[in-house]
């Protein structure tokens, strides 16, 4: 004889697991779809790109922060496992990081997804040289060069993660319209300082390519790396240029010490030629997180506008969105 109550329960309970596991397979499906890329890019400027492509598929770090000297850093430990956990991992390519660029040259070989952003550029002959035997790594002071950067990391997302592809590609678009928007900007502003007045002198040797684009003279009073040293000779040359020329300012970097461009300002002054600092320009790290110049538009934005007003150009105080100063 059945026991009927008996079987009622079982069958019971037997909905209620098949219930449980249903609700567990879509929780743990909508997990799966939900999970994000980890990239790991090296500087702000880098990761700021791939936070624009990515969009919402994916979770950016970068190691080296605002106010911080790619040129002289040394990974720690925490930075390795960062670089280890990561799918894929973006950095500049023209010994901009120093010592790490070993460390990913490393994980490459090891069959890590490891990028530099300035691979087609390197290829097509844009990059310029340096005195020092390298190639000059501040490539995104031009803002048409480091478009190019953009559709390499669209590439490299793309081909890790196809599925979203042609989120990768729109992102992609939509950035380099802002960045057209940035390099027209710069050429109008920049174009207003007085002929005579068009030279940027600076703590070190950063803003070759924004010269180039922008018709500039550039003149840095250390090297290509702050690694390398400014003597007594390098400062007198540079203040006899300044006083023999007229030029009225020179300039400070976040991440670099000013107490060479202090030197100048001195000299300058001893020799009957007042010379200001035009202000701090943002060269080798970008201004500080959730700032508008955290963000590489906001960085370059804030170079171009304080370079214009302090050599006798026209800008608008706010700069080319009337957002510097802004949160």
């Amino acid at each position: 004889e059945v026991d009927f109550y008996s079987s009622k329960s079982i069958v019971c309970f037997m909905k209620r697991l098949a219930y449980f596991i249903f609700v567990t397979l879509a929780c743990f499906s909508s997990f799966a779809a939900e999970k994000k890329i980890q990239i790991t890019a090296t500087v702000g400027m880098i990761a700021d790109i791939v936070k624009n492509v990515a969009g919402e598929t994916a979770d950016v770090i970068s190691i080296i922060g605002s106010d911080v000297d790619p040129h002289l850093y040394r990974p720690t430990r925490n930075d390795v496992l960062k670089l280890q956990q990561a799918d894929i991992i973006f950095y500049n390519g023209m010994m901009l990081e120093g010592k790490m660029q070993t460390v990913l040259e490393r994980m490459a070989k090891r069959g890590k997804s490891v990028i530099a952003v300035t691979r087609e550029l390197q290829d097509q002959g844009y990059a310029m040289d340096a005195d020092e035997g390298y190639l000059d790594p501040h490539v995104w002071m031009d803002v048409r060069g480091w478009m190019a950067a953009v559709e390499v990391v669209e590439e490299g997302l793309s081909k890790l993660d196809p599925a979203h592809s042609k989120t990768f590609r729109k992102n992609a678009k939509s950035f380099s319209e802002q960045l057209e928007e940035l390099d027209a900007y710069a050429k109008e502003r920049l174009a207003t300082i007085p002929e005579s007045k068009r030279v940027l002198v600076t703590a070190h040797d950063a803003f070759g390519y924004l010269g180039r684009a922008y018709g500039l003279e550039v003149k840095g009073i250390q090297g290509l790396s702050t690694e390398s040293e400014a003597g007594v000779r390098d400062i007198e040359n540079l203040v006899t240029f300044l006083t023999e020329n007229k030029i009225p300012s020179v300039f400070v970097e976040t991440s670099v010490a000013d107490k060479n461009v202090r030197a100048l300002v001195e000299g300058c002054t001893a020799r009957g030629h007042p010379v200001e600092v035009g202000g701090e320009l943002f060269s080798d790290a970008m201004g500080k997180p959730g700032t508008y110049e955290g963000t590489y538009i906001g960085m370059i934005d804030h170079n171009v506008t304080v370079i214009t007003r302090a050599l006798g150009g026209e800008a608008p105080e706010k700069g080319m969105q009337g957002e510097l100063g802004s949160e």
